[in-house]
């Protein structure tokens, strides 16, 4: 496995980093398009702590990039950026968050809600015998299930899948064993104040982009972000949920931004 793989030609000044945790190739789409007009990395991450995953990614721009880099990074991955430009401020020139997940736990809270409300009735009931399983599940099953859980989370994370968007479940390696190791030691980073305590000591500029129908609510990045990083931004993209490279009304608008950004 190329990691990272690299889109476009040299010099490589742009990376999208994959959320999940585990999800890899999860912005394979986006790094492909952005690859029109910069090289671009995408950096696929392995470790199964949040610490390995900042060493891994650290290591594999300093390597297979040209820091620093503009970092782009989706919804966990957005986190793992964030974590990554904190620890290394030589690496990042600029630090994009997109989708991230909220900043503070009572922000989480309407997450699971929003997606559950988002489906039908028996969609409900698949999703809840999913989670049971998963927790129950050896390591011969959890790969089968990850994906159908996954394929649950888009239908509710979409506010209208662009044509690019309809296999995109299809097209993702997903890792229950990195996603079980690494979250929940992020969502304790979360809990205790240290995620939002890492922000402020960032020196890059700060963007975040963020869709009007994602299930995790826009406020919970804005509001702690704004208090607490100096040379921080904030776009909302309408009609646009959790994934705006593969949203039929904001991708166009989502690639726009990001060429500003970049170039």
């Amino acid at each position: 496995m190329e990691n990272p793989r690299k889109d476009g030609i040299p010099p490589y000044r742009a990376a999208v980093v994959h959320g999940g945790p585990g999800a890899q190739g999860g912005m394979a789409d986006a790094a492909i398009k952005l690859a029109d007009f910069c090289g671009v990395i995408e950096p696929l991450q392995t470790e199964c702590s949040a610490n390995g995953e900042i060493e891994e990614l650290h290591n594999l721009i300093k390597n297979g990039g040209e820091p620093p880099v503009v970092l782009i990074g989706h919804s966990w991955g957005a986190w793992l950026s964030l974590l990554t430009a904190a620890r290394y401020p030589e690496t990042v020139s600029k630090l994009i968050l997109v989708a991230s997940a909220p900043f503070e736990d009572h922000y989480a809270a309407a997450i699971h809600k929003r997606r559950i409300e988002r489906l039908s009735s028996k969609e409900k009931i698949e999703f809840s015998s999913l989670l049971q399983s998963l927790t129950a599940s050896r390591s011969g099953e959890d790969k089968l299930l990850s994906k159908r859980l996954h394929k649950l989370f888009l239908k509710s994370d979409f506010y209208e899948t662009g044509a690019e968007g309809e296999d995109y479940g299809n097209n993702i390696e997903m890792n229950s064993r990195v996603f079980n190791a690494v979250w929940s030691k992020a969502a304790e980073l979360r809990s205790s104040g240290a995620l939002l305590k890492t922000a402020s000591v960032l020196k890059c500029p700060v963007l975040a982009i963020h869709g009007d129908h994602d299930p995790h609510p826009a406020e919970g990045v804005e509001l702690p972000l704004k208090r607490v990083i100096k040379d921080f931004r904030f776009i909302l993209l309408e009609k646009c949920g959790h994934y705006p490279w593969l949203e039929k009304h904001a991708s166009e608008k989502f690639y726009e931004i990001l060429r500003t950004e970049i170039l």
